[in-house]
C-alpha cells in the first residue's frame, strides 16, 4: 500500500462525479432486476441471457460469446443457464462444428417468456434512462460509457 503523500486524491468534483456514478451503479440494476422479477419472474441477468439467444441466428450462441454478450463470467453464465434449463427456456448441447464447445439454445418456451418480458423491460429503461436524458446526453453517455468499458475491460469491444 502507498503512503497518503502518494495518493491522487479526488477534487471535489471529481468525487461528486464518482459518488453520482457509484449510487447509479447500486440503484439502477436493483430497479430493472424488480421489474423484470415482478412481471416476469425473470432475473435481469436471466433476461440479458435470454435476450442475447433471441438475436441471435438460430437463437443460440456458443456459451463463450453469449458470458461476453451479458458481461458475466463462464461460471455465472453456466448456474444461470442451468436455471433456465430447468425451466425449460434453454437447452445446452455440443457444437456441431467443435464437440467441445457448448452451445445454449433458446427453446419455444424461452422464446416466448423473452418476447413477453421485453415490452416491460424496455419501459423500464425507457423510464428511468433514456427519457431522463436528451439526445446530447445520451450521445455522451454513450461515449462514456464505452470509454470506462475500454478501461475496465480492454479486450473487449464497445
Amino acid at each position: 500500500m502507498t503512503g497518503d503523500d502518494e495518493v491522487r486524491w479526488l477534487e471535489p468534483d471529481e468525487l461528486a462525479a464518482w459518488m453520482s456514478l457509484a449510487a447509479l451503479l447500486f440503484k439502477l440494476p436493483g430497479v430493472l432486476d424488480y421489474q423484470l422479477q415482478r412481471d416476469s419472474g425473470l432475473t435481469h441477468f436471466e433476461y440479458l441471457v435470454m435476450a442475447g439467444l433471441s438475436e441471435s441466428p438460430d437463437r443460440s450462441r456458443r456459451m463463450s460469446d453469449l458470458a461476453g454478450f451479458s458481461n458475466g463470467s463462464l461460471s455465472r453464465l453456466s448456474h444461470v443457464v442451468k436455471r433456465l434449463e430447468r425451466r425449460g427456456f434453454v437447452v445446452r448441447r455440443a457444437d456441431a462444428e467443435d464437440g467441445r464447445i457448448t452451445v445454449a439454445e433458446l427453446t419455444e418456451a424461452g422464446w416466448e417468456q423473452v418476447v413477453a418480458a421485453a415490452p416491460g423491460h424496455v419501459a423500464a429503461v425507457r423510464q428511468f434512462v433514456i427519457d431522463a436524458l436528451d439526445a446530447e446526453q445520451l450521445g455522451q453517455l454513450k461515449a462514456i460509457g464505452d470509454q470506462i468499458h475500454r478501461q475496465v475491460d480492454p479486450g473487449r469491444p464497445c
